[in-house]
């Protein structure tokens, strides 16, 4: 018995898919169906109440230029997403992250995807750790994380037994 539930749970029934390719395009033929609901909300646990997804953008401090440019960036993330928090920049570790880093985060799935469209080519010598926010803050922080550029390791054991957040759902870290 599998841990994970299958992706085509609830589609057991559904007619099977066309086989065929559009010529010219190459990809399978798609299917009349209505947009999914993913587009406008996040899929469960992902809890959209507080924040859905947090992007952490990573830089050595003891690297001059990644420290400047890291300064830069967000300075610049604050001036074309003024509508998203955007943290203080923190010139040391904190909490599980090894590194200096500051936070982004977005509410819905439009602003995930066009932060995450503008970081992949506005990022330069900065990684991100980007992760949801389903309750589960070490789960989100190690299976459901993901990375643009290096993954740097985490100190994961702060999360087994974070504190409740903060009134406004901040972590106790930050």
């Amino acid at each position: 018995m599998s841990k994970w539930q299958s992706p085509l749970a609830g589609y057991e029934n559904a007619e099977p898919l066309p086989t065929a390719f559009n010529p010219v395009t190459k990809a399978l033929v798609g299917i009349p169906a209505p947009q999914s609901k993913s587009y406008d909300e996040f899929p469960k646990p992902i809890d959209s109440s507080s924040n859905g997804f947090d992007f952490h953008i990573y830089y050595m401090q003891g690297v001059p230029e990644e420290a400047k440019y890291a300064q830069e960036l967000h300075e610049r993330i604050r001036r074309e997403f003024p509508e998203l928090p955007i943290f203080r920049l923190w010139d040391k570790p904190m909490g599980p992250h090894p590194t200096a880093m500051f936070e982004v985060d977005t509410f819905n799935p439009h602003q995930t995807g066009a932060l995450f469209s503008w970081l992949t080519v506005n990022r330069g010598p900065c990684d991100v750790f980007i992760h949801p926010n389903t309750g589960d803050f070490y789960k989100d922080h190690t299976v459901l994380a993901s990375w643009m550029g290096r993954q740097w390791p985490l100190y994961s054991d702060v999360l087994k037994d974070v504190p409740p957040p903060d009134n406004n759902g901040t972590p106790v870290w930050k």
